[in-house]
């Protein structure tokens, strides 16, 4: 059966039309779904008996079943969720000053490769749906209670790579009759697939492009991101000088520093070379260990440095706060399991 929860309201409205019932009706599971957040087409108490048989008979709500739950002494919180098809994946609950923040995953593993990520050697399975995307996001509120404000698509898997899933996905979060989560509260990143970047540009859709940088020179950021063969730093770079004039949307560029490799002070003079005149953010991460990782974490010391160098000569550089270490639930700590792991 079809999940419900992969039909943005446009599309929803459609099925219903064809089921023979009013549009209406779409906007009202809709807020059922997204508003109320209730797990079973019975608690839809404002639709006909008639429909929510029909709606039984030919969706599925797809509610993910919780396999494991781990808190950090942080706060932090990392779920590991059934997928209802033999596999699971890893999500993220974040708590900031601002709000709650969700780092959610796009792939059941990844293409990618990263030499850096945890999900590096882990075979692909597929690509999420938009459903199961937006899924995780219900879950954790689920589970929690709490409103979930930021939305990142920073967990498993190249979003891009899933590229209309996840666009769609976005359009189900954002929608005000749906989880009403502002776009510019929406981040995704990407490894730098340049033609997606260049589409992306195309949707009109206000949330954060990031893209995973690592290094400024093609020879350096190949050898930590095999995607750069294909897609080159030079390349990339003009993708995110066309996709800023396009959209006129800032781009936060992810750093991870890794000692002795890419962070020292010439390191941090190319990187202002090549981000000179863009409207950009630099966002550092203290690279964080995986099992057989290559990297390790490069020193404070450096990391104020190379921070207060790229400040210093017009790039807004900040720090990213450590969550979840404790847990492996930081940035490039997390990998697609099976329900036997």
């Amino acid at each position: 059966m079809r999940n419900i929860k992969d039909y943005d309201l446009e599309d929803l409205k459609k099925e219903l039309i064809e089921m023979g019932e009013k549009p209406f009706r779409a906007e009202q599971i809709f807020k059922w779904i997204y508003q109320e957040k209730v797990k079973d087409f019975d608690d839809m108490t404002n639709i006909s008996l008639e429909l929510r048989k029909k709606l039984k008979e030919n969706y599925t709500m797809c509610n993910y079943n919780i396999l494991k739950k781990q808190e950090s002494k942080d706060g932090t919180i990392k779920y590991l969720f059934d997928v209802l098809d033999g596999n699971a994946i890893e999500t993220v609950l974040m708590s900031y000053h601002h709000g709650y923040s969700i780092c959610v995953s796009s792939q059941i593993g990844c293409k990618m490769g990263c030499k850096f990520c945890a999900s590096t050697g882990i075979n692909f399975v597929r690509s999420l749906s938009s459903g199961e995307i937006v899924e995780q996001i219900l879950a954790v509120e689920q589970d929690t209670g709490v409103r979930i404000s930021n939305v990142v698509f920073m967990g498993i898997g190249e979003p891009l790579d899933n590229y209309d899933n996840v666009v769609n996905a976005i359009r189900i979060i954002n929608n005000p009759k749906g989880l009403n989560i502002g776009a510019r509260h929406i981040s995704v990143s990407t490894s730098g697939l340049v033609p997606k970047i260049y589409k992306l540009a195309e949707e009109n859709i206000q949330c954060t492009l990031s893209i995973s940088l690592h290094a400024t020179n093609n020879e350096k950021r190949s050898s930590m991101m095999p995607v750069n063969d294909a897609y080159p730093v030079e390349e990339l770079i003009q993708a995110c000088k066309d996709y800023i004039a396009k959209t006129n949307r800032r781009i936060s560029f992810e750093y991870a520093l890794a000692k002795d490799n890419n962070d020292n002070l010439n390191d941090a003079k190319e990187l202002v070379k090549l981000l000179k005149g863009m409207i950009c953010h630099v966002n550092l991460i203290p690279i964080n260990k995986i099992e057989n990782g290559a990297y390790t974490k490069s020193s404070n010391d450096n990391i104020m440095k190379f921070r207060d160098y790229l400040n210093d000569h017009g790039i807004v550089a900040t720090i990213r706060r450590e969550l979840g270490s404790d847990i492996d639930a930081a940035c490039g700590q997390l990998r697609r399991k099976n329900l036997k792991d």
